[in-house]
């Protein structure tokens, strides 16, 4: 809101510039707001602001799906949020993945794998998968572990005390349907690396 003062004349009118004067300091506003984005401190800020998967760089998701959503995701360690914890009923550890904003189709990837345990290999196991929809809020869901398999699982510990690099290799040979409504996605391919930290219990 515009302040005022008595006789209702806006205060911007009385603080307006000169007709002549307005490009120049148009220019001069634009000129320096370009400087400031330019700088060392800007581009180091707005690097910060990007997520990265696993802070060594190797992280990433890559993902075929089919059906009410057609993609081939390649999503590099730069720009991917992902996390991995402990999960129980069955046990096994629960991992996300998620593209920084601006992505399409915005997807939420969220893998259930069951009998993983703390720096162990693995292979012909059991996954659950979610898939959610965050642009039109649709979720799919294999609802049981039944539907995906884990080809091969292999751990590699990190500097943390209990948090591993997790690299899954697998697919699903049914889809996962729509939880509300119709639909339903077969992911037929997924491969992905990310965190997991065992000592969120």
């Amino acid at each position: 809101m515009i302040p005022r003062i008595p006789g209702g004349i806006a205060v911007a009118k009385r603080l307006r510039p000169p007709r002549a004067r307005r490009p120049l300091l148009l220019a001069a506003g634009l000129l320096g707001t370009t400087a400031a984005l330019a700088s060392p401190t800007a581009t180091r800020l707005a690097r910060a602001a990007i997520p990265v998967c696993l802070p060594g760089g190797d992280g990433y998701l890559r993902a075929k799906i089919g059906g009410s959503i057609d993609a081939t995701l390649h999503w590099p360690n730069r720009g991917t949020w992902c996390a991995g914890e402990p999960k129980l009923d069955p046990r096994g550890v629960r991992m996300s993945f998620r593209r920084a904003s601006g992505a399409r189709p915005r997807l939420l990837f969220l893998f259930g794998l069951t009998g993983v345990r703390e720096g162990a290999p693995l292979r012909e196991g059991r996954a659950n998968l979610t898939v959610i929809d965050e642009s039109d809020g649709r979720v799919f869901g294999t609802l049981g572990d039944r539907r995906c398999t884990i080809d091969s699982l292999t751990q590699r510990r990190l500097a943390a005390a209990h948090v591993y690099r997790v690299e899954v290799h697998g697919f699903c040979t049914e889809p996962a349907r729509a939880i509300h409504g119709r639909g339903e996605i077969l992911v037929s391919r997924f491969d992905f690396a990310g965190p997991v930290n065992y000592a969120a219990r």
